[in-house]
């Protein structure tokens, strides 16, 4: 609540608004600071005229800035109309808010009328202190502008959400804190006055009694005054005009102000844009989320260059003391540039840091004053404002968005010590920058406690040297075949870890790595022997599919589950990922974890629930196939849509990549000949589906022995 306090202040005198008006910008100000930036402007400026050389199209005409020069970019205030007999002659005073106000150009108004009914200098016009937008006024002065009673009661609850604790109302002497409110007689007691003054007998005990904060909650939310037409002041607001973006009564439609507008009902338009704005407010919250999360990110940002610092000063100062006492004359002077690259990193990050948490109070205080809004009973008085939140919040999230998410410093330090000159010229030493054209990059390094193999898979990683001054554009990982063959690319890209599967069991593996940049290629790393366990089953372990490789024939049955990674949205997953429904009456396809490009393979689904025949698919995929649509839909999956299948049935799948076929079964009973020939690639077990259809998924299964004996024969 505190962070919605700037929202809630007006822009000129600094307090919480009284009496706030909107203007048409969507920003607000209190009726009696808006009459103190009135400002007159030349006749040929005026509404009046505007009109009558056609160019008015509004009740509000903005101002040519070009022409009237209203706002100082010097001194970010307001500054005089130059040039305009009409232009007022005091000087200006600033506001706590740093806006210039102007005197009024006319006597104050006469104490029994209140800013908004005092009568305003002809020709009048008014600049808004946050947007600097000027307008003219028309005859109805200020009593043009709709009065936020929406944020006037914001502001109440707030102030009262600030406010001490409850005192007791029957107190004679000094007021004891309350501890129960009666709603039906409307007091505050404490326990020895409710005793006293509300007994729990007779008429009294069909009272309810709840807690202080609870019933000054039940005070709130008590109806306000509906609101009237601004030009109908008898008439409550009854309609909306859509093209206006007001609501209106019906005398303004009766005049016909409004004839040729949409008008819609005042209620109906209330929920619309209380949706709207809704809706608006989850942008928001995404771009507030994103920015909590990047202050983190520069905050480590810090801790990064705090460590990198440290690091690269212990380099720096053990190859000084190397080089003794020519080397200890220089030192001094390095470790200031050091330090000074250090400081101006700290300050650019910090600098952001704090520019992003003013940018994210102001936008929490903007989404909690647009959620106090909502909650607001007042039709009217919402959709009043509503336009304008709903502008602010997308202007808002839209500032979020240029940019201002990404770190203007980076944590690295791009200097080298060039140790390589004779001692001699120890005097010349100085820090090496990076080159135009760098050179290759360093060898990589593997990291031997990071590397490890799991079932059929490895997963490497490796990083560039500590003291490497070349940046790497990628690396190329390469492995041999298992028994001892040639090396072939597994992996190329920008990434420093690698997953790859479809290994052979019980088998030794021989991988290294190399780094590439515009310049060429480094040096192959250290050669990694790595050795997979004796085997069983095998799963892979969420890695891009891009990194998925398959060496040679699997030699062991697969157990896998349904992947919810790769899944459409609308999946549901049970049983450990192995039962999988739909919330949607649309076909959404789901993926197996494990992807296979060579061997045979074999797994069953049961179908658990089958209502209203709908038509669920079972077979293989890329791992590009739609997900919204059946399988089989488009020219990435293969699969089988009928054939029997019911509530309970069986489905049996078998990819044979040796012979490159697949064929479906169901109920144990081979459907037809072969589906499909011509298998060849990486395919991941799928199924299609809809909410009328569940599949449980069974795995590890061997190849049915008639599929086996007529396959040794062929």
């Amino acid at each position: 609540m505190e962070e919605m306090e700037e929202e809630l202040k007006c822009p000129v005198c600094g307090s919480f608004y009284r009496e706030p008006i909107l203007l048409p910008c969507s920003h607000n100000l209190c009726q009696a600071c808006a009459r103190n930036i009135l400002v007159q402007t030349p006749e040929s400026e005026s509404p009046r005229s505007r009109r009558a050389s056609g160019s008015g199209a509004s009740d509000y005409d903005y101002l040519d800035l070009d022409k009237m020069s209203l706002y100082s970019e010097a001194d970010s205030g307001y500054g005089s109309y130059g040039g305009f007999a009409s232009a007022p002659t005091t000087p200006s005073q600033k506001s706590p808010n740093g806006v210039r106000v102007f005197p009024p150009a006319m006597p104050p108004p006469a104490a029994h009328l209140s800013p908004a009914l005092a009568p305003v200098p002809r020709n009048s016009c008014i600049t808004c202190p946050q947007c600097h937008r000027s307008l003219i006024l028309d005859d109805r002065g200020l009593r043009g502008f709709p009065k936020n009673r929406v944020l006037e009661g914001v502001i109440d609850r707030y102030q009262q959400s600030k406010a001490a604790a409850l005192k007791c109302q029957l107190c004679e002497k000094a007021p004891k804190e309350a501890t129960v409110m009666c709603e039906q007689c409307d007091v505050f007691y404490c326990d020895p006055c409710r005793l006293r003054c509300h007994p729990p007998r007779g008429p009294l005990a069909k009272h309810r009694l709840v807690p202080p904060a609870q019933g000054r909650v039940s005070r709130r939310l008590s109806p306000r005054k509906v609101s009237t037409c601004t030009d109908h002041e008898l008439e409550n607001h009854s309609m909306y005009c859509v093209q206006c973006k007001m609501p209106v009564c019906y005398q303004c439609l009766e005049e016909g102000k409004h004839s040729n507008h949409e008008v819609k009902a005042l209620g109906a338009m209330w929920k619309l844009h209380k949706s709207q704005l809704s809706q608006a407010l989850n942008g928001l919250s995404d771009r507030a989320k994103e920015a909590k999360e990047f202050l983190v990110q520069l905050r480590n940002m810090v801790q990064q260059i705090q460590e990198n610092s440290v690091e690269f000063e212990a380099c720096l100062v053990a190859q000084c003391d190397a080089l003794i006492d020519a080397l200890n004359r220089r030192k001094a002077q390095l470790l200031a540039r050091v330090n000074k690259e250090h400081e101006h990193k700290l300050k650019v990050v910090r600098d952001q840091i704090s520019h992003c948490t003013v940018k994210l109070r102001q936008t929490t205080g903007l989404m909690e004053y647009c959620l106090e809004v909502i909650k607001e009973n007042d039709p009217s008085g919402f959709l009043q404002i509503s336009d304008a939140l709903i502008r602010r919040v997308h202007l808002t999230e839209d500032q979020w968005g240029k940019g201002t998410l990404t770190p203007r410093m980076t944590t690295d330090f791009d200097l080298s010590l060039d140790n390589s000159p004779l001692l001699q010229s120890i005097h010349q030493l100085d820090f090496v920058q990076m080159k135009a054209s760098p050179p290759v990059p360093a060898t990589p390094i593997l990291q031997l406690e990071e590397c490890c193999t799991h079932n059929s898979s490895a997963t490497l990683s490796w990083k560039q040297p500590p003291l490497s001054t070349v940046p790497a554009e990628g690396y190329i990982l390469e492995l041999d075949d298992g028994n001892g063959g040639q090396f072939r690319e597994v992996y190329v890209g920008k990434e420093t870890m690698c997953t790859v599967d479809g290994l052979h069991f019980n088998s030794t593996y021989n991988a290294r790595i190399k780094a590439f940049n515009k310049a060429g290629v480094s040096q192959y790393s250290k050669t990694l022997v790595l050795q997979t366990p004796e085997g069983g089953n095998f799963e892979t372990q969420s890695a891009p599919y891009s990194q998925l490789v398959d060496i040679k024939k699997l030699l062991a049955v697969a157990w896998f589950a349904f992947d919810p990674g790769s899944a459409h949205s609308d999946i549901i997953f049970s049983n450990d990922n192995l039962t999988v429904t739909c919330s949607s009456y649309d076909d959404r396809v789901v993926l197996g974890k494990t992807g296979f490009s060579k061997g045979v393979h074999y797994w069953e689904l049961t179908v658990d629930r089958y209502d209203n025949h709908p038509d669920p698919a079972f077979g293989v995929a890329r791992i590009d196939v739609t997900k919204d649509v059946m399988l089989g839909k488009d020219d990435k999956a293969w699969a089988i849509t009928e054939g029997g299948i019911t509530k309970g049935a069986t489905v049996g799948v078998l990819l044979d990549l040796n012979r490159k076929t697949l064929t479906f079964f169901i109920n144990d009973e081979q459907q037809g000949p072969i589906a499909f020939e011509n298998v060849d690639g990486l395919f991941f077990p799928a199924v299609s589906l809809n909410r009328n259809v569940q599949v449980t998924l069974h795995t590890g299964l061997p190849v049915p022995d008639f599929y086996s004996s007529r396959a040794s024969i062929a």
